[in-house]
C-alpha cells in the first residue's frame, strides 16, 4: 500500500494535468474553431461585397465613359457648327462643298463620326454625309424616325426628358443651352450617341426659339471601336455588346435604358472580382492555419514583433519615397510644400523672414528634344549636385516639376542678398556640363518671393515667386527678380490687354505697316517689310514689344501671324517685283498645318508664292529638325523663300545653315548698331557676309540707320539693308507711292564719300 500512495498521486497529478490542459484547449479549441468559422464567413461575405462594389464600380464607370463620349461629341460638333463661318455658309447662304470639307469632313476625318446630317427649318434633310463622303440626303428619309426626338427637342416640341441618357433631366427650354442635344438612342437598330445644334442667332437664343434654324446632326455609333476605346481606358475585360457576341458564364450583363424605360443595348464584360482572389488566397492559409495552429500559438507574438518591426521600417521607406523625388533624390513638391508651411507658420509667430527662390531650367526641354531623355536625366542629376553643393547647409532644395527647382532660404529679406545667391545659383546652373561626351549649356531664370509675416499662406508665396520668375524670363532670361506688388498691376494690365487684343483679331481692328528693304546702294526698293501695329481706341498707340509677347505667351499669335499673313499678300499684290517678307513666330511654324495654310492663302489672295518670304528665327528650330527641315522643303515646293532672322543672336549653328534651305541671311540691328565702335562686331558682319555668300545666300543688315554704318555695310559687301535711314514703316499707300516716283525720296545726311563710292 505504501508504494501505490505515490503512484495514485501521481496518476491524479497526471490526469489533474490532463484535464487541465483539456480544459484550457477544447475551450481554446472551440474559440479557435468558432474564430475560424468566423473568418471564414467574414472572408466570403467580404469578398461577395468587394465584387459587388467592383461591379458598381464599373458599371458607374463604363456609364460615365458614355456620358463624357456624348459631351466630346458635344462639344466638336459645337465647335464647327458655332462659328460665323457656319452661320454663314449653312444659315444665310447654304454652300454645300463648305459644308462637306468643314463639317462633315472634319467631323468624320477628324473625329471619327459616322453620319453628318444638316437639316432646314422645315427638318428637311439638306446634307447627308457617310464615311467621309457625301450622299443624297434622301437615303436617310428611312431612318427619319430615329432623328425626330432630337430635332423636336431642338424645336421646342417635346417636353421630354434628356438629352443626353446618361446625364439625367434634359435642360428646359428656356435654358441658354437648349439650342443643343445629346441623346443616347438606337440608330438603324444600332446603339449610338446623337449630337444635335443648331445654328442659332442671337435673336433665336434670346427669344429662346430654334424654330428658324438649320441644325447640324451628327451620329456615332457605339461599335467596336468605341467600346475598345472604353475597355482600355477603364481596363474592363472582353468589353462588348450583347447580340453581336454572346454572353459567357460569369459575365456581368448590363442593360441601357433610355429615361423613358425604352433599352437601347445590352452590353456585357468579364467583371474583375477581387473577392474570389482573396477568397482563392485566404482559404489555403486557414487550412495551413488549422493544420498548424500549435506551432503558429509559439511563434506568433515573436512574429508579431518582428511584423510590427517590418512594417515600422517600411512605412518609413515609403514616406522618404512620397516625399522625394525619384530621379535626383531631392524633396518633391509634397515634401517642399510641408516645409514651406511650417517655416510660414515660424515667421508669423516672430522668426526672422525667410524666402523662395523658384529656378527653371531654360532650354531643358531642347536638351530633351535633341539629344534623348537619359541625357536629360543625367543633366538633372548635374543640376542637383551643383544647386545642393551652392545652398548654405540650413536651406531645403526641392524639385518641384521637370525642370523646376525650388529653395527656401532664412537668410532674410534683404534683396542685394538674396539676389548675390540667386545669381550664385545661376552661375553655377549656367557653367558647362559633359554628359556622354556631349557640351551642354542651359540657363536658369529665378523668381525671388520674401516670406513675411503679412503673408497669408504657401500659395501665395507660389504665386508671387511664379510671377517673379515670369518677370524675370520676359527681361532676357538668366536672371532674378524678387517679386514686388508692381507685378500683380502688371499681370492684370497683361490680361487686359490680351483680352483686348484677342477683340482686335476678331474685330480687324489691327494694320500693318511695311517698312522698305532696298538694295546695298539704298536707291531701289527690293522688297518690304510686313510689320503689325495697333492703335488701341483707348490706351492709343500699343508697341509691338508689348503686345506680341503677350500674343506668343497666350496663343493669340497663331490667328495674329495668319492675319498678317493675309493682309500683306493683299497689299503686296499692288506692287510688282517687290519681295514681300513676313515674320513666323516659332509656335505658328511648328503647328502641323502651317504649310497649308500658307498655301491656302496664297490660293485665296492670288499672291505670287515667289514674292512671299517668310522670316524665321533660330529658336524656331530647336528640338523641331525633323519637323522643321520637312515644312520648309514644302514651302520651297510651293516657291516661298525662307530668311533666317536676327542671325548672330542665338545658336548660330552651322548645321541650320547647312541642313536648311534658307535664301537669305539677316544680320541683328545689334551688330550693325555695334559696328562704329566695337571691332569684333565689324569682324562678324564681314564673316557673315563671307558665310552667306560661300553658302550661295543673300545677305541683309538691319538697323541702319546712318551714311557710316550704310558705307561700311556696303563695302562690306551686304545685298540688301533695311533701316530708318531708308524709310520708316508706313502704311501700304506710302510704299506704292514711292514705287510709282522713286525719285520723290531722298536719303538724308548722306556723305559725298557715299555718293562716290556710288
Amino acid at each position: 500500500m505504501a508504494l501505490a500512495v505515490p503512484h495514485t498521486s501521481e496518476g491524479r497529478t497526471t490526469t489533474g494535468r490532463y484535464y487541465a490542459r483539456r480544459g484550457i484547449v477544447i475551450p481554446i479549441g472551440i474559440i479557435v474553431a468558432v474564430a475560424i468559422i468566423c473568418v471564414v464567413v467574414a472572408v466570403l461575405g467580404s469578398a461577395q461585397r468587394a465584387d459587388e462594389v467592383a461591379i458598381a464600380t464599373e458599371r458607374q464607370l463604363f456609364t460615365r465613359a458614355l456620358n463624357n463620349q456624348s459631351e466630346r461629341m458635344l462639344r466638336e460638333v459645337d465647335a464647327v457648327a458655332n462659328s460665323e463661318a457656319a452661320y454663314r455658309k449653312i444659315r444665310l447662304n447654304f454652300d454645300a462643298e463648305w459644308v462637306q470639307v468643314y463639317v462633315g469632313q472634319r467631323l468624320q476625318a477628324y473625329f471619327d463620326h459616322h453620319f453628318v446630317f444638316v437639316t432646314d427649318p422645315s427638318d428637311r434633310f439638306i446634307y447627308a454625309s457617310l464615311g467621309n463622303r457625301r450622299v443624297d440626303p434622301n437615303w436617310f428619309n428611312s431612318v427619319r424616325n430615329d432623328l425626330n426626338a432630337a430635332l423636336d427637342q431642338l424645336r421646342g416640341r417635346s417636353s421630354g426628358a434628356a438629352g443626353n441618357a446618361l446625364a439625367g433631366a434634359e435642360q428646359t427650354p428656356t435654358h441658354p443651352q437648349s439650342q443643343r442635344v445629346t441623346r443616347l438612342q438606337t440608330f438603324l437598330g444600332r446603339p449610338a450617341i446623337l449630337v444635335a445644334v443648331a445654328i442659332a442667332s442671337s435673336d433665336d437664343v434670346v427669344q429662346n426659339t430654334m424654330e428658324n434654324a438649320p441644325i447640324v446632326m451628327s451620329v456615332k455609333l457605339v461599335d467596336s471601336a468605341v467600346l475598345a476605346e472604353i475597355a482600355s481606358h477603364l481596363q474592363l475585360r472582353n468589353l462588348r455588346q450583347v447580340g453581336v457576341e454572346p454572353i459567357t458564364p460569369g459575365d456581368y450583363v448590363f442593360r441601357l435604358a433610355d429615361p423613358q424605360g425604352q433599352q437601347v443595348a445590352t452590353f456585357a464584360w468579364t467583371p474583375t472580382r477581387p473577392g474570389a482572389e482573396i477568397v482563392s488566397s485566404v482559404i489555403p492559409f486557414i487550412a495551413v492555419a488549422v493544420a498548424g495552429f500549435a506551432l503558429l500559438a509559439a511563434l506568433v507574438l515573436g512574429h508579431m514583433r518582428r511584423t510590427a518591426a517590418t512594417i515600422a521600417s517600411g512605412e518609413s521607406r515609403l514616406r522618404h519615397l512620397a516625399l522625394h523625388d525619384p530621379l535626383c533624390g531631392l524633396p518633391n513638391r509634397i515634401f517642399f510644400g510641408e516645409r514651406l508651411e511650417t517655416v510660414i507658420a515660424n515667421v508669423q509667430r516672430g522668426n526672422p523672414p525667410a524666402a523662395v527662390l523658384y529656378i527653371d531650367l531654360d532650354h531643358f526641354k531642347d536638351v530633351n528634344d535633341t539629344l534623348g531623355h537619359p541625357i536629360g536625366d543625367e543633366l538633372i542629376r548635374a543640376v542637383t549636385q551643383r544647386l545642393t553643393y551652392t545652398v548654405r547647409e540650413n536651406d531645403l532644395v526641392a524639385r518641384i516639376g521637370g525642370d523646376e527647382f525650388a529653395v527656401i532660404t532664412a537668410v532674410g529679406s534683404d534683396h542685394s542678398t538674396l539676389l548675390t545667391i540667386a545669381n550664385r545659383l545661376i552661375a553655377a546652373i549656367c557653367a558647362p556640363y559633359t554628359i556622354s561626351n556631349q557640351t551642354i549649356v542651359i540657363g536658369a531664370s529665378i523668381g525671388i518671393a520674401v516670406i513675411t509675416e503679412k503673408i497669408a499662406g504657401a500659395a501665395d508665396i507660389m504665386r508671387h515667386a511664379d510671377m517673379a520668375l515670369y518677370r524675370a524670363k520676359n527681361e532676357g532670361r538668366n536672371r532674378a527678380c524678387i517679386y514686388d506688388t508692381a507685378m500683380d498691376t502688371d499681370l492684370i494690365n497683361r490680361k487686359l490687354v490680351e483680352n483686348d487684343l484677342r477683340i482686335a483679331i476678331e474685330r480687324n481692328e489691327l494694320r500693318v505697316a511695311y517698312q522698305p528693304i532696298v538694295n546695298n546702294s539704298g536707291e531701289t526698293v527690293v522688297g518690304v517689310e510686313a510689320l503689325c501695329r495697333w492703335t488701341h481706341p483707348v490706351r492709343g498707340e500699343i508697341s509691338p514689344a508689348e503686345f506680341i509677347p503677350i500674343a506668343e505667351n497666350s496663343g493669340l499669335i497663331i490667328d495674329l501671324g495668319e492675319w498678317v499673313l493675309r493682309r500683306a499678300c493683299i497689299d503686296g499684290n499692288a506692287w510688282r517685283g517687290v519681295m514681300v517678307a513676313v515674320n513666323v513666330s516659332p509656335l505658328q511654324f511648328r503647328r502641323a498645318d502651317f504649310v497649308d495654310v500658307v498655301e491656302r492663302i496664297l490660293a485665296e489672295t492670288g499672291f505670287d508664292p515667289t514674292r512671299l518670304e517668310l522670316e524665321v528665327t533660330e529658336s524656331t528650330l530647336l528640338g523641331n529638325v525633323d519637323t522643321a527641315e520637312l515644312a520648309m522643303f514644302r514651302l520651297k515646293a510651293l516657291g516661298v523663300r525662307l530668311a533666317l532672322d536676327d542671325f548672330g543672336t542665338g545658336y548660330s549653328s552651322l548645321l541650320y545653315l547647312r541642313r536648311f534651305p534658307f535664301d537669305k541671311l539677316k544680320i541683328d540691328r545689334s551688330f550693325v548698331h555695334s559696328i562704329e565702335r566695337a571691332a569684333d562686331a565689324a569682324a562678324i558682319v564681314h564673316a557673315v557676309v563671307s558665310l552667306g555668300r560661300g553658302l550661295g545666300m543673300k545677305v541683309t543688315a538691319e538697323g541702319v540707320e546712318t551714311a557710316e554704318q550704310h558705307l561700311f555695310l556696303r563695302a562690306a559687301g551686304i545685298h540688301s539693308m533695311q533701316g530708318f535711314r531708308f524709310g520708316r514703316p508706313g502704311p501700304a499707300a506710302d510704299i506704292g507711292t514711292r514705287l510709282a516716283d522713286p525719285g520723290a525720296f531722298r536719303i538724308k545726311d548722306e556723305t559725298s564719300d557715299l555718293a562716290m563710292a556710288g
